[in-house]
């Protein structure tokens, strides 16, 4: 079992928003100059990329992420993704860890909308991100300033190189008037987003919003052992104001580690800081009355009535682990 990494230099965008570059919500790279020592869909693995010395295939060393031979003519590469969903960008990360002496010097993203899979030539591309410097084995992020719905990037590196993990934070474009009598509140393809959580030590709070069931325990939330007084929590921003009906709790492969019970509070916010929230969460009140949780097991419930809510706080005590949480309700309004 190993801890998360999280960079605390990273903006606020990388947890306000939902990496729609996601393969796990149905991102995937449709096309790229080349590929000859990596293909470009481990540029967007989910998980941190790592480095194995030693570990060679017939093209030459194994990289975990996207990389193209050496350019011996002129031009420069490119890969193109398609987005998860289409959605307004805010921010991106270009992740060059672990390629030092094979890292591209620079980098651009255009973007475009296409109701095809890979676009035609005659969409128009625009600019997200003019062509910005890189280093080797580092973080780069770019706030982006858009106001448009995409569907599509274009990562164009400059001349060649490798890219580790690029991820685009953003807010899935949703049209709640047809998105039908009821909808997952607390699904981050439909653009809800973790605020804060207390503890991450074992695995990040966002997985909880992801489709499917866990793969294995690694893929879920999970605190470390608590040793003092209290109980953790996250706070979920929902992905549009709504009444909350019916809630999935989902401790898939937490066996020895799952909380003994978990509760909801919610209420509607216009507006506050991240702080201000964590405060007012404490004072909520109950959307859900602490219920017992089982081992690797589907749990579900009918919520206390209350009316449209934004946001809630998902309780679990003491501490452990939790695959996925499902808000199942009708946006207010419809």
């Amino acid at each position: 079992m190993s801890s998360v990494i999280l960079d605390p230099t990273a903006p606020d965008f990388t947890r306000r928003y939902t990496n729609l570059a996601d393969p796990r919500l149905g991102a995937a790279t449709v096309s790229a100059s080349d590929e000859f020592f990596a293909p470009p869909e481990r540029m967007l693995a989910p998980a941190e990329p790592v480095f194995i010395p030693g570990k060679y295939d017939d093209h030459g060393k194994w990289m975990d992420g996207w990389e193209t031979r050496r350019k011996r003519k002129p031009g420069n590469d490119w890969c193109i993704i398609k987005l998860a969903r289409p959605g307004r960008i805010f921010g991106v990360d270009i992740d060059t860890r672990h390629f030092t002496g094979n890292y591209p010097p620079g980098a651009s993203i255009e973007a475009c909308h296409s109701n095809a899979d890979k676009p035609g030539e005659e969409v128009r591309w625009t600019s997200l991100l003019p062509a910005v410097a890189l280093q080797g084995n580092a973080h780069h992020y770019h706030a982006v300033n858009s106001t448009e719905t995409w569907t599509h990037l274009r990562l164009s590196i400059y001349p060649d190189g490798g890219i580790a993990r690029l991820r685009v934070y953003g807010r899935p474009a949703g049209d709640w008037a047809v998105a039908g009598a009821q909808l997952d509140l607390a699904a981050a393809i439909n653009g809800a987003w973790i605020v804060a959580a207390n503890n991450e030590h074992f695995g990040a709070a966002a997985t909880l919003l992801l489709p499917g069931r866990g793969l294995n325990m690694g893929d879920g939330w999970e605190t470390r052992r608590r040793r003092e007084p209290g109980n953790d929590w996250c706070i979920i921003a929902l992905a549009a104001p709504g009444i909350i009906e019916r809630v999935e709790v989902d401790t898939a492969h937490f066996k020895g580690n799952y909380p003994d019970a978990c509760s909801l509070q919610a209420a509607r916010m216009s507006g506050g800081t991240e702080q201000s929230l964590i405060t007012q969460s404490m004072f909520w009140p109950e959307l859900l009355a602490p219920q017992k949780l089982q081992m690797d097991a589907e749990h579900d419930y009918a919520t206390i009535a209350m009316g449209p809510v934004t946001h809630v706080r998902f309780n679990i005590f003491p501490d452990g682990g939790v695959s996925r949480l499902r808000l199942f309700g009708k946006v207010a309004g419809q």
